[in-house]
C-alpha cells in the first residue's frame, strides 16, 4: 500500500520522478449536461450519458446529435443522482445489448437501478430494469454506478453506502456499500461468494465500500476499483470475491466535520487498499491504459478526479502500485470519466452543466 499527498501543485512520490508525455487536447463535443460515462461504438461513434437523464449519440463523423437517444429509463435526478453508466455488452457488435445504471425512485425512497436495452443505432429498444438495490434509501448521494464485465460474461455493478447509511456497508442483508455480481438478466450467479449464507444477499461480490465510482477488469481477470473516502481516505483496491474492504470499521479519512469515524486503519480480516489519498482527490472514473499512442503510460491506471481537477496516473507493478503522476491539471477541470479509445487516445469527460468530451493525443 502507498500513500501519496498533494502539496499545492507538487506531487510527493514514493520514488523517482515520472516523465510526462507530450500531448495535446482536442474538444470533440461541448454543452453536455454533467456528462458521466462514455462508451465506444463499433462503427466509430460514441454514447455519452448525462446525469440529468439523457443518453447522447456522437456519430462516426464526430457530430453530436441534437436530440437525445430515445428509450432511456426515467431517472431520479437530484444532487448526485441521475443517469450514470452506459456499458456495452461484450457481444454488442452482434447483440446490440447495453446496460445503463441510474438512480430510480423519489427523494424519500430511491435506489441504484440497472437496466438492459438494445441499441438499434438510433434509439433504445426493449429497455427494462433488471436489478434494483435493496433497501430503498432517503437522500441523493452515494450511488456507485460503474459497470465492468468479468471473463465469464457476468457483470459487476458498483454501489455506494447511501451516505447516511454507512454502517450498512458491513451488513450482508442489504446491497448498500457493496459490489454486486450479476448475470446479464440481473439474476445472481450460483457461485457468488455469499450465496447460501443466512441473511445475505446472493448478488453480493464484495462488501465494506463507501462509494465505488471506478472499476475495471484487466486481461488477467484482476478487478481494480476505486472509491471516494470522506475527508481523505480515497482508495484503489484489488477486488476479490467475498472480501471485506473495511468501510466504515477502518478508514484513512475523517468525517466532514473533522470528527473521527474509526480509530482504526487496519483490522484483522479487512482488506487494505493498494493506494489511499489524503487529502482526497475524489476519484470518479478509471481506465487501464493499453494504447500505443503513449508508451510512457502503458500498463498504468488512469484515474479521473473531481476535487483534484486532474487525471492521476498510477503505475502498476504486479499487484502493487508504484509511482504516480498528475495529468491535465493545466485544464482546471473536474474530470468525471476517463477512457482509453480504440485509437489509443485518452478520452475525458468534464463535470459541469456545460461539460466537454475531450480527446488527448500526442503533440505534433
Amino acid at each position: 500500500m502507498n500513500k501519496f499527498t498533494l502539496l499545492g501543485s507538487s506531487l510527493v512520490l514514493c520514488a523517482g520522478a515520472v516523465t510526462a508525455a507530450d500531448y495535446q487536447v482536442e474538444t470533440l463535443a461541448d454543452g453536455l449536461s454533467n456528462p458521466w460515462s462514455l462508451a465506444f461504438l463499433p462503427d466509430g461513434g460514441m454514447l455519452v450519458t448525462e446525469r440529468s437523464g439523457q443518453l447522447r449519440l456522437i456519430d462516426a463523423a464526430g457530430q453530436l446529435r441534437a436530440e437525445p437517444v430515445a428509450g432511456v429509463p426515467e431517472a431520479f435526478v437530484n444532487g448526485q443522482s441521475g443517469l450514470m453508466e452506459v456499458a456495452l455488452a461484450p457481444d454488442f457488435a452482434e447483440s446490440g445489448e447495453l446496460f445503463l445504471s441510474y438512480s430510480c425512485g423519489t427523494r424519500d425512497a430511491n435506489h441504484t437501478c440497472l437496466a438492459a436495452a438494445t441499441f438499434n443505432g438510433e434509439a433504445l429498444e426493449n429497455t427494462h430494469e433488471i436489478f434494483r438495490v435493496q433497501p430503498a434509501k432517503k437522500g441523493s448521494a452515494h450511488y456507485g454506478g460503474r459497470i465492468a464485465f468479468l471473463p465469464d460474461n457476468t457483470l459487476l455493478l458498483t454501489l455506494g453506502d447511501g451516505f447516511d447509511y454507512r454502517e450498512q456497508a458491513q451488513n450482508t442483508a442489504n446491497h448498500l456499500g457493496s459490489i454486486v455480481r450479476l448475470n446479464r438478466d440481473g439474476s445472481a450467479p450460483e457461485d457468488n461468494p455469499f450465496v447460501g449464507q443466512a441473511d445475505a444477499m446472493p448478488e453480493l461480490y464484495s462488501i465494506g465500500h463507501r462509494n465505488v465510482q471506478g472499476i475495471l477488469v484487466d486481461d488477467a481477470g484482476r478487478v481494480f476499483s476505486h472509491e471516494h473516502g470522506p475527508r481523505g481516505g480515497d482508495e484503489i483496491n484489488l477486488i476479490e470475491a467475498g472480501k471485506n474492504y473495511g468501510w466504515p470499521k477502518i478508514t484513512y479519512g475523517i468525517d466532514y466535520n473533522g470528527s473521527q469515524i474509526s480509530p482504526y486503519t487496519e483490522l484483522p480480516g479487512l482488506e487494505q487498499p493498494l493506494v489511499y489519498w489524503d487529502p482526497s482527490i475524489a476519484p470518479s472514473g478509471m481506465t487501464l491504459y493499453q494504447g500505443e499512442l503513449f508508451p510512457e503510460w502503458q500498463g498504468s491506471l488512469l484515474v479521473s478526479a473531481l476535487a483534484g481537477k486532474e487525471v492521476r496516473r498510477v503505475e502498476l507493478k504486479g499487484n502493487t502500485a508504484g509511482e504516480q503522476e498528475s495529468l491535465f491539471t493545466e485544464l482546471g477541470e473536474r474530470f468525471r470519466d476517463v477512457r482509453t479509445g480504440p485509437d489509443g487516445a485518452v478520452y475525458l469527460l468534464t463535470d459541469s452543466p456545460s461539460g466537454q468530451l475531450l480527446r488527448v493525443v500526442p503533440a505534433n
